[in-house]
């Protein structure tokens, strides 16, 4: 079973002006699809094959350094695509916004905290909010395509939201305004992506 590159659930530039359509277009059928094509390629004829991406990060521990980068770079952009949207914004409802004012404070400390992972993650990497073995929330950040399902991950747990921070996310319309894109990025978060996503992590 090979891995392939999933469709964007909305057009190039169904993000902008928040992210522009040529940044998207080459996310996605450059960036995103190279990780397909060198994970298909580093797991051929092995037991990998038949696993799931989820199963695969789950235990990377024991796998190449090739899979560990292009597995990680396929589940953090599978994930990404979907929890964006067009229009989106706002703020959560329901049983996660209820965790998150209980587990930070209030929606705007926690959108400083998940903000900051992802300003201040050195070099290339994800901001993530996740959901921990002991079904708390927490934020945190990773290098380079790790995530916190690995089981090399400071912090482990159900990956449930993930900010995109490496160059090549924003660069184009950014620059090296990494602060100005994450900003930015909150007007097309899909918070019912992300609390469908929470209810399913806390069964």
């Amino acid at each position: 079973m090979s891995f392939e590159l999933p469709k964007l659930p909305y057009d190039f530039n169904a993000l902008e002006p928040h992210i522009d359509a040529r940044t998207m277009e080459i996310h996605h059928g450059k960036h995103h699809q190279a990780y397909v094509t060198n994970l298909n390629n580093a797991i051929a004829g092995t037991d990998a094959e038949h696993l799931s991406i989820e199963e695969i990060c789950r235990t990377i521990s024991k796998y190449p350094v090739a899979v560990r980068n292009n597995g990680g770079g396929h589940y953090n952009h599978d994930l990404f695509w979907k929890i964006m949207k067009a229009g989106g914004g706002g703020v959560p409802s329901g049983p996660l916004a209820d965790a998150i004012n209980s587990t930070f404070g209030n929606f705007d400390d926690f959108k400083t905290k998940f903000a900051t992972a992802g300003a201040t993650r050195f070099g290339s990497g994800w901001s993530w909010l996740l959901v921990t073995a002991d079904k708390k929330l927490s934020v945190t950040s990773t290098p380079n395509q790790d995530n916190p399902l690995m089981d090399i991950a400071e912090v482990k747990g159900t990956p449930i939201m993930g900010l995109d921070v490496w160059e090549h996310a924003y660069y184009l319309h950014y620059q090296n305004r990494r602060p100005d894109y994450i900003a930015a990025w909150w007007n097309v978060v899909n918070w019912e992506e992300i609390s469908a996503r929470f209810q399913q992590a806390m069964k």
